[in-house]
């Protein structure tokens, strides 16, 4: 999979020339419904022939394993694929290995070298043995899928029928599947959360379901944290409700997200998490989600009463929210600012394993008003939304070199003014480029429910991800 970013002038036709594939296969990837309407700056994934192929109307998994000469088994496993019959138009796979016909003075260690794969990998799929003498002419199997494992996280709000068959489609890409929230009540009681269609869709892409509880009442409230933290009792029965729950419904690991903790609670959150942990171990498992701290020190309510060290001590893992640097009731920035995000990690791997922590990822970008008011709300989008925005009004699509994030300005119908950033292709390149310098046990996504099809793609390229 390559990125290309357009230029003036550029077409479907005159890209799929360039890379050697098709108007149709950039297409699906990008979800184009027009090769007329592409907006200058935009980022497109353009599938690398043989080695990626996106599904066409009319596919199969027999087909495609033909067209490529492998096995059937061969694409699921590659891909994750729980049911043969949940492949999806648009969805890119990718191919296990290709075909590569031996030219005079090849040896297995220069074809790996030029392929960027090992030795060790071509004599084990051609079943050759070491030191093997190879042919001209002679056919070798090279491997393309030589990638680093990582779990991956997504939070969904969205549990009707729409939710079920985002999951249905893009769970291959999850480890888990985080329904956000069962809201914590005073006296230890949790809200009903009717998820019951997005955890079928969770069993069928074997992907393992969270319950995640939060301190969520019209908003993260402080005083509702402090009636749970300082409480045992109230917590012991908080644990039981919890622990129902899950059994009844198959979740297998639970999130906690308190926000907005008291600092004066910190060490009560604290205990409370051992106190989880005591009782949910070794049958489930147990994850925080914590603020983006740059320092030990920061002040504020939202940081203050997350302990990195101690978290870091206690759980299994935690999830980083790093993101909303570019909140909808602030000026326009990026939403996940790679420097910020940075500056979070750089502080965050003293005090926590990097194996522990899962990196959080925007799905969604900001469309603000300009000149910026005091007291005005952004308008939330995906960036598939964006882009379409910003060919709609002819507007360009810029790169922000400090905060590696696209953004745009355009004026609507009515004469105002806006400003749009949100992720694209490139901008989460940069963000897995980021979990791999830091070797962290992988990301976790706010939230599904806005289309962005390039993330996949540049995803499955990344990564390898985990599945239980």
């Amino acid at each position: 999979m390559r990125i290309h970013v357009v230029e003036s002038g550029d077409t479907l036709w005159r890209l799929a020339r360039m890379y050697d594939t098709t108007v149709t296969q950039i297409a699906l990837a990008n979800q184009i419904t027009s090769e007329n309407i592409l907006a200058v700056g935009q980022s497109l994934v353009i599938p690398t022939p043989n080695i990626d192929y996106v599904v066409e109307p009319g596919d199969n998994l027999v087909r495609i394993a033909e067209r490529f000469g492998v096995t059937v088994q061969e694409l699921i496993e590659t891909n994750n694929i729980t049911d043969p019959n949940l492949i999806y138009v648009g969805r890119m796979l990718h191919i296990p290995y290709f075909y590569y016909q031996v030219r005079p003075g090849d040896t297995v260690y220069l074809i790996a070298n030029r392929y960027g794969s090992s030795v060790a990998k071509i004599n084990e799929l051609n079943r050759l043995p070491n030191n093997a003498v190879i042919y001209p002419g002679q056919q070798l199997k090279i491997p393309t899928n030589s990638k680093e494992e990582i779990e991956v996280n997504a939070y969904t709000t969205t549990f009707n029928e729409q939710g079920r068959n985002e999951i249905l489609a893009l769970g291959s890409f999850f480890t888990y599947l985080t329904p956000f929230s069962y809201q914590v009540r005073e006296d230890g009681s949790i809200t009903p959360l009717n998820d019951q269609l997005v955890l079928e869709a969770a069993r069928i892409t074997n992907t393992v379901p969270l319950l995640v509880i939060t301190n969520f009442q019209k908003g993260f409230n402080s005083d509702l944290a402090a009636a749970i933290l300082r409480n045992p009792d109230v917590q012991d029965t908080l644990i039981n409700n919890i622990i129902r729950e899950m059994e009844a419904k198959g979740y297998q690991g639970l999130n906690i997200d308190f926000e907005y903790v008291y600092p004066q609670d910190r060490e009560n959150y604290n205990a409370f998490l051992r106190k989880v942990v005591d009782r949910l171990h070794p049958n489930y498992s147990v994850s925080t989600a914590l603020a983006p701290k740059e320092s030990r020190e920061q002040r504020g309510t939202l940081y203050e009463a997350h302990d990195y060290q101690a978290h870091g001590e206690i759980v299994d893992f935690v999830v980083l929210m790093t993101y909303e640097w570019g909140w909808a009731g602030g000026s326009p920035l990026a939403i996940a600012p790679i420097n910020k995000v940075r500056d979070v990690l750089d502080y965050a791997v003293t005090e926590i394993p990097p194996e522990k922590m899962l990196m959080g990822v925007p799905l969604y970008g900001r469309d603000w008003n300009i000149p910026w008011e005091e007291g005005t709300i952004a308008r939330t989008l995906s960036p598939q939304e964006a882009v379409q925005l910003a060919t709609r009004y002819g507007a360009q699509i810029q790169y922000h070199g400090t905060y590696q994030s696209p953004f745009f300005r355009y004026t609507d119908e009515q004469g105002q003014a806006h400003e749009v950033w949100f992720e694209d292709a490139r901008s989460v390149q940069v963000k897995y480029d980021t979990v791999k310098d830091y070797r962290l046990r992988g990301v976790s996504y706010w939230v599904l429910g806005n289309p962005f099809p390039q993330n996949w793609a540049v995803l499955s390229s990344a990564f390898n991800i985990k599945k239980e």
